[in-house]
């Protein structure tokens, strides 16, 4: 049976656009994950997911493809949904935490978060919608009422 994870990352994208939210991605590193590594901090990063900060943005069912400018450089992003510990709306933390391991290419949903800590992390998006990012720690996924489904 396929991941529903795909499906509620894009819903969840869909969801801050309407709403004027700026979506973010948190993500663990690896080596699958083409992401410029200066920007890369404990194995994790977050991206911009926004209209503004991507170009050619496709969420697929198996990995997440866009065109993002890092300190003015353009850098081709690609990140398995496996690797995705979080998509949430940068100017209030709602969103979704997932459960990432490399090693899980199904990369199961656990839970969701209604609203982020104080600790989640943040990017910056620089002028002309460049995508940065800021030392924070990732969202640490919160008890739900959601059960993993296999």
């Amino acid at each position: 049976m396929a991941s529903t994870k795909p499906y509620l990352i894009r819903a969840i994208h869909e969801w801050c656009l309407d709403e004027g939210y700026t979506p973010y991605l948190a993500v663990q590193v690896d080596p699958r994950t083409r992401v410029p590594r200066e920007f890369v901090k404990d194995g994790q990063i977050v991206l911009n997911v926004g209209v503004e900060a991507t170009h050619k943005l496709l969420i697929g069912n198996d990995e997440i493809t866009f065109q993002a400018r890092f300190n003015g450089a353009s850098f081709p992003v690609l990140v398995p949904l496996s690797a995705v510990l979080a998509i949430y709306a940068r100017e209030n933390g709602h969103g979704m935490a997932f459960e990432a391991s490399p090693e899980n290419a199904q990369g199961e949903e656990v839970g969701a978060s209604e609203t982020a800590s104080a600790d989640s992390p943040r990017s910056m998006e620089t002028a002309g919608g460049e995508a940065a990012t800021e030392k924070t720690e990732p969202p640490t996924p919160r008890g739900s009422h959601l059960t993993r489904i296999k």
